[in-house]
């Protein structure tokens, strides 16, 4: 308050003041008291139909529900900055909207408090992470509760707590304990898989029984090891992105274009490592088949579909010596014209394939200038390990590669292949292998030209087509396509592709089959500051479930949080995480059901996204410490409304960043969850919105480094900071541009009323939109003309009286209802706020400065803005008589009657050409149109003298009078 107590208003000299006038001042000392009578009186406690949070039921009991969040914030050091409220603060109308509406509305908010940020942090000070991270929630906290939103703030927690990452914890277990029943589509225990294998029923699914002996004849180990490659979290050797600069593995997100670490600038290479992985590729087709079920935006469903990347084709296996290398290709009736094969510098063949020594006269450009072929490959491999899978598949990049010293067979045409190990070829597509068809693919085809491969094309070209421009990859009929057996010349695509693939598999060449981009969720991370893992070794160095009962697993106290550390280009290194250091925590001593014996406990922790999978659930009882979600809250607050629908929140806000991944993965969980009995609904946000960012002015200065914003300076058209020119240029508010605006100094200097107003008026949530400090203003006038319909400011005294408004007035209240419901309802706060300014107008000029306005007219516009400007209106609220919070008061609800037009104006055309507008009733029928057009004076002027021809009269919309 201190700081703006002595700010002059904007619309008067100080000593002009009135003393009662909305001041900032005064908007500080109202909203404080406000947020501590908030607080104090519970107004934003919502009740559960049952158990500890349910009292109060009994006032809500026959109301909807509606269950509306935020992604939750990473409590950084930083705090928030104006961009980050938009989608708290949108979320905030619409759950006072909701609940002013007759919803029981379930508006709360936690933190995600795991992660790099705060390790990072802690290795740099030494300072404990927790503390680090436990204090910028009570930055932030201070912050959102000085914003006014109306979060349930005993629902509250944070990631980090250990009764909540006990039921994370939980959660893993319950993926460990599963498997996926392809037969079924659903997840099932791994109890029912034992027993279907133990009775003969099933048999191991393909590839996870590498002896081959029957289930019957397996030892124990041994059929622990298959039960282990069924489950849906399980232990696998898989590629993954290793910085030994950090001492971690990265995820795909935290990696550059050009391979290195996005923090600390390291080199990144790609590594096989054994590692936790989640089996979310099982549920690939109900993710994205379930997406034509939900209330998301078209593009978001998009990207979604998009990273799945379920694609139909063939699997076509052409042999290689005594190998057999299987490639996936969505146009198998391109096989004619494949010349070479590419692997990718990770594919499990590439050692067994490359040959001893280059056969005579290979060309000079397939060698890499490699001596031999394993020593070209270990180069190429090496080299290939250090770009990003972004990088990789840069289209423009210069195609490299290098011949393994073998041909395979391409099974259409005998023809021998040379194979290549290529890098824009990944593992984590299709098989990894590819045909090349350079005549059809312009990667192919650049990949041809560099290394001198041959070019044969499989569909006709268009007449003029220039060869040598690159691939075609436009239709038209095949050609160069048949054996002895089979022609595809002639065919159009879809055709030849269906005749081909019947072949294929008529001969043992292949089968139809459906790949993914989607891969298996890596789910390891070699840090302190994690999710440790319910899990240990035994004797048999076999993964073993903690019970329930030990949960959770805490973190143990450790002198240093820092992985161990490699020189930046030791690729051959290997994670030693912080964990591995706490000896007395690795090494436990448990009792499991058979006695006492010695486990060794898992040293990786789980990555962050683990605690922000579910946290939603939580909210529903965050202190329950019998389970999870107790299932009856669960149905009420995200149970299906009825038949096809798939439940969850209402309403679910947060940036776009979190399109793809954050989904998917909660996702993913939702329904291993539902499918196991755990909850009633199968999605987890039913309705999604991305709110827009908020950008602001950048600068940088002559070597393209950005400045501090708020300290440029502008002069004669020109920008400064510190006496140098500088150059302007807009930009996404944050840190790394240096124009960060923080809501406490918006707040500090016209309080948060004016700054909710002003964010909600820039406008639709989902729309980005600038930010300009200066237009602030405008909100802060707006929310001191309404103080001035209400409030005298001479003497304080409320102005309301109990005379009847006029015709007019009522038609722009009921209107301005309308409006204001109409934006509310679609998230556009921007147009409620235009129809709030409309009316207070109207009432301003209707009234003036000193006639008192109707009491049923200024009631219905304070809860109007309530909405938005919620401490403001609950102080006038009270002023005008009524005892607490608007917060649970009735939303007003338009009068039908007075939204209907009495009048409407035409407009009148002379041979199509709008000449005046006349003013007629609503209900006026074509001969009324007419004759109010002729008895207008403009009009009269043209048909003066004139013949006319043909009249044309559409009521209510115009007149067309059209002359000889």
């Amino acid at each position: 308050m201190s700081q703006t107590a002595d700010q002059p208003n904007v619309e008067q000299a100080p000593g002009d003041v009135p003393p009662h006038r909305y001041t900032p001042a005064l908007a500080q000392q109202i909203e404080l008291a406000w947020q501590d009578r908030w607080q104090g009186e519970g107004t934003f406690h919502t009740p559960n139909p049952s158990g500890r949070l349910s009292e109060g039921f009994e006032r809500v009991a026959d109301r909807p529900k509606y269950f509306l969040m935020d992604m939750f914030p990473y409590p950084s050091g930083a705090g928030l900055h104006v961009g980050h409220p938009l989608g708290y603060l949108g979320t905030d109308v619409t759950s006072r909207f909701r609940r002013m509406d007759g919803d029981n509305v379930l508006h709360p908010m936690g933190y995600d408090a795991f992660g790099l940020p705060a390790e990072q942090y802690a290795v740099q000070t030494g300072q404990h992470p927790r503390v680090t991270t436990e204090a910028n929630i009570k930055a932030i906290k201070a912050q959102l509760r000085r914003l006014g939103v109306d979060h349930d703030d005993r629902r509250s927690f944070a990631t980090i707590d250990p009764g909540y990452y006990k039921w994370t914890q939980w959660i893993f277990l319950q993926l460990f304990g599963a498997w996926f029943d392809e037969t079924a589509g659903r997840a099932r225990p791994i109890d029912d898989l034992v027993a279907e294998l133990d009775a003969g029923t099933r048999a191991p699914a393909s590839g996870t029984n590498p002896s081959g002996l029957p289930w019957a004849e397996l030892d124990e180990v041994s059929r622990r090891k298959v039960v282990d490659a069924h489950r849906l979290a399980y232990l696998h050797e898989a590629p993954v992105n290793w910085c030994p600069g950090l001492g971690t593995v990265l995820s795909n997100e935290e990696v550059t274009a050009d391979g290195r670490s996005e923090r600390g600038n390291f080199p990144v290479f790609r590594r096989p490592l054994k590692q936790w992985m989640m089996r979310i590729t099982a549920y690939a087709d109900r993710l994205i088949d379930d997406l034509d079920r939900l209330d998301w935006s078209d593009s978001l469903k998009l990207m979604q579909r998009n990273w799945i990347g379920r694609s139909t084709g063939a699997k076509v296996r052409f042999r290689c010596g005594t190998e057999s290398v299987e490639v996936f290709t969505t146009r198998p009736d391109t096989l004619f014209g494949a010349t070479y094969m590419v692997l990718a510098p990770e594919h499990p063949l590439v050692a067994t394939l490359t040959a001893s020594s280059w056969p005579d006269g290979t060309d000079r450009r397939w060698t890499g200038g490699a001596a031999t072929p394993a020593e070209a490959v270990a180069a190429y491999q090496r080299q290939a390990s250090r770009r990003s899978e972004l990088d990789r598949q840069d289209a423009g990049r210069e195609k490299t590669g290098v011949w393994l010293g073998v041909s395979a067979v391409n099974p259409v045409n005998g023809r021998e292949l040379p194979v290549f190990i290529a890098d824009y070829v990944l593992t984590g597509y299709g098989t990894g292998a590819i045909m090349a068809v350079p005549g059809e693919d312009q990667r192919d085809w650049d990949f041809a030209k560099a290394f001198g491969l041959d070019v044969v094309p499989t569909v006709e070209r268009p007449e003029g087509f220039d060869e040598d421009s690159g691939a075609y990859t436009g239709p038209g009929p095949m050609i160069n396509s048949a054996n002895d057996e089979i022609s595809l010349d002639g065919l159009d695509r879809v055709t030849a592709i269906a005749t081909i693939t019947g072949w294929l598999v008529e001969h043992g060449h292949g089968e139809a089959t459906t790949t993914y981009k989607l891969r298996d969720w890596l789910f390891s991370r070699q840090r302190y500051w994690g999710e440790p893992f319910p899990i240990v070794y035994d004797e048999d160095d076999l993964p073993v479930a903690v019970p329930q009962s030990m949960l959770p697993v805490l973190l143990p106290e450790v002198d240093d949080y820092s992985p161990k550390t490699f020189a930046d280009d030791d690729a051959d290194s290997a994670p030693e995480p912080p964990l591995s250091r706490a000896s007395d925590w690795t090494t436990v001593e448990l009792d499991l059901g058979d006695g006492p014996r010695k486990y060794r406990r898992e040293t990786n922790t789980m990555p962050n996204w683990a605690g922000s999978c579910w946290y939603y659930l939580r909210y529903l009882d965050p202190a329950d410490d019998e389970r999870m979600v107790d299932r009856e809250l669960e149905e009420y607050w995200l149970g299906p409304r009825g038949p096809g629908d798939v439940g969850g929140v209402d309403l679910y806000v947060g940036g776009v960043e979190h399109a793809v991944l954050h989904l998917l993965y909660a996702r993913f969980w939702h329904k291993v969850l539902h499918d196991l009995g755990h909850v009633s609904s199968e999605e987890p946000f039913r309705r999604l919105v991305n709110q827009g960012y908020i950008s602001a002015f950048a600068y940088t200065d002559e070597r393209g480094f950005y400045v501090p914003a708020a300290d440029v300076v502008e002069k004669d058209g020109r920008f400064l900071y510190e006496g140098k020119p500088v150059t302007r240029e807009y930009g996404k508010i944050g840190k790394s541009l240096k124009n960060m605006v923080t809501p406490d100094e918006m707040i500090g200097a016209y309080g948060a009323d004016t700054f909710r107003v002003y964010e909600m008026s820039t406008g639709p949530l989902d729309q980005s939109r600038p930010w300009e400090t200066k237009a602030v203003v405008g909100s802060q006038r707006l929310l001191q003309r309404i103080w001035r319909v209400v409030v005298d400011e001479q003497t304080g005294v409320v102005r309301a009286s109990d005379g009847e408004p006029g015709e007019e007035t009522l038609r722009a209240l009921h209107r301005t209802i309308a409006g204001v419901r109409d934006g509310f309802a679609t998230l556009r706060f921007n147009i409620a706020i235009a129809r709030i300014t409309e009316l207070t107008n109207h009432l301003t000029q209707a009234y003036g400065a000193s006639s008192p306005v109707p009491r049923s007219v200024v009631e219905p516009l304070v809860l109007l803005v309530a909405p938005l400007a919620p401490h403001m209106a609950d102080e006038l609220w009270t002023r005008l008589g009524h005892d607490g919070s608007s917060a649970w008061t009735p939303f007003p609800r338009a009068d039908e009657r007075w939204l209907v037009e009495d009048t409407v104006q035409v407009a009148v055309q002379v041979n199509g050409k709008v000449r005046s507008q006349v003013s007629v009733p609503a209900d006026a029928d074509a001969a009324a149109l007419e004759a109010a057009a002729r008895a207008d004076d403009k009009i009269a002027g043209y048909l003066d003298g004139a013949t006319v021809r043909r009249v044309v009269a559409v009521p209510g919309r115009l007149v067309n009078f059209v002359l000889g």
